[in-house]
């Protein structure tokens, strides 16, 4: 029976452990905002994007296209990231990483409100490191783009990021990510 008991015991250990390395807070100037990544479902988008966060690249990096009701877009490092000499508000959007872009993995996991899904240009291989968080659900994204988390806790924070203008959301002074780590 002991033996048993620690067996449990193990597997729960590794199931928290393996949880909590697919968890990640994203701390906004409202408050945290915490995500589960979908290693099961988009593996090499959540090792790129956990590369990206380990190496503290979004850190700084701003929210530079937001639609009411739609999605926030974030992500641009080359670009976006306020820290770094680069920052350039009118080309936010346009980069990416040193990395090669990803595959597309798509599955079918549904935009809804809280997904984090990666952003990409008209070829579906295309993603880099921008993603973003749907505000609300977006099934006209299904199978289209990449779903590799979701917001967990803290949703109330992405809601209060500013909003852009016009049909393309682009934000005068944007919010920002204020830092992302792995839980």
């Amino acid at each position: 029976m002991n033996k048993f008991f620690y067996i449990v015991i193990f597997f729960l250990f590794i199931n928290i452990a393996a949880s909590e390395e697919n968890t990640v807070i994203m701390k906004l100037q409202n408050g945290s905002v915490e995500i589960e990544l979908f290693s099961e479902v988009a593996p090499k988008h959540v090792e790129r994007f956990k590369k990206l966060v380990n190496e503290k690249k979004y850190d700084g990096v701003v929210f530079h296209r937001v639609i009411d009701g739609f999605m926030a877009q974030t992500g641009d490092v080359q670009f976006g990231n306020l820290n770094l000499d680069s920052f350039d508000l009118s080309r936010a959007g346009t980069g990416g990483s040193d990395y090669p872009d990803l595959k597309a993995e798509f599955s079918n996991l549904p935009h809804v409100r809280g997904t984090l899904s990666m952003a990409r240009s008209a070829d579906p291989n295309s993603a880099n490191s921008q993603f973003f968080i749907c505000l609300e659900q977006a099934a006209h994204l299904d199978k289209q783009y990449t779903v590799f988390g979701k917001v967990k806790k803290g949703m109330q924070f992405v809601d209060l990021i500013k909003k852009g203008e016009g049909s393309n959301g682009e934000v005068s002074k944007p919010d920002k990510i204020i830092n992302i780590s792995i839980k």
